[in-house]
């Protein structure tokens, strides 16, 4: 069993390192995501402006036809001045000629303003085309990173598969199944020692008959409470200084418990502080 347990902690170290690297692998792509978005924004932006930049466009169309229409109405009215014959006729045409030339300057106001937004607007959409180009390359350049990272990653876990399999060929299947559960949910952590009739993992005292089988080396046997495997390592004290007769007692229906979800809460693991004065 000597030669089973220090596979199962050669084991450990491997499976630790592969749930990292697949954590790892989950974790790459996603580094992506915030220059993905704000290239998103980006170009979401740049729809608005240029959709802002027709309208504009159009408006100042309507501005330059309006006040085209405006000039001719003047000059022509002006041009009716020379023809005239009665005051009446020229206050109605120096009126006409006034309202003409205040749509003329008003049209030309709207149409300065149009022309200054269309300025903004087209140097506006030039920044942001430019911004957009630069993050365009800047987000292919990291995608070709990310891929080279995650065919590296890959490779690491094709070498970490072939030691995995090298060191699991004359272990127990069920066995392996159950360790590599425990070491997801226990921080990497499947195989600890008993130190005093104590359990290395979830620090809880077990029965003075349950420690001697652990001691004793013949199979492998789970903590009843964090769901380890257990191996014995001896203590620089005497385990009598760690319990007494009433912490020790049996065990029942070890075997049940071997068969527990590994998934359930670790229920008193984190609870219980053991105080070996005690």
């Amino acid at each position: 069993m000597d030669d089973v347990f220090e596979k199962l902690k050669t084991l450990q170290d491997i499976l630790t390192e592969k749930i990292e690297l697949e954590q790892k692998i989950l974790e790459i792509p996603k580094l992506l995501t915030t220059q993905e978005e704000l290239l998103t924004r980006m170009k979401k932006f740049f729809v608005e402006k240029n959709q802002e930049y027709e309208k504009v466009k159009k408006a100042e169309a309507e501005y330059r036809n309006s006040l085209a229409e405006a000039e001719i109405k003047r000059e022509k009215a002006e041009k009716n001045m020379e023809a005239i014959s009665t005051q009446r006729e020229y206050e109605a045409l120096d009126k006409e000629i006034e309202e003409a030339a205040g749509k003329e300057q008003e049209f030309r106001n709207k149409l300065q303003r149009e022309l200054r937004s269309i300025t903004e607007l087209e140097d506006n959409m030039k920044q942001s085309q430019a911004l957009i180009e630069q993050q365009e390359t800047e987000l292919e350049n990291r995608r070709k990173e990310v891929e080279a990272e995650i065919s590296s990653k890959h490779n690491q876990m094709s070498d970490l598969l072939e030691r995995e399999k090298a060191l699991t060929r004359d272990l127990d299947p069920e066995v392996l199944f159950k360790f590599e559960r425990i070491i997801r949910n226990k921080m990497g952590r499947g195989i600890v020692a008993i130190k005093g009739g104590v359990c290395m993992g979830c620090h809880m005292i077990l029965p003075t008959q349950f420690v001697n089988n652990i001691r004793k080396g013949e199979e492998i046997i789970f903590c009843p409470y964090c769901s380890r495997i257990l191996f014995y390592e001896e203590s620089d004290e005497e385990e009598e200084e760690f319990f007494d007769s009433e912490d020790s007692g049996t065990l029942s229906d070890l075997e049940d418990m071997e068969e527990e979800d590994y998934d359930a809460e670790e229920d008193e693991e984190e609870k219980v502080n053991v105080d070996y004065e005690d």
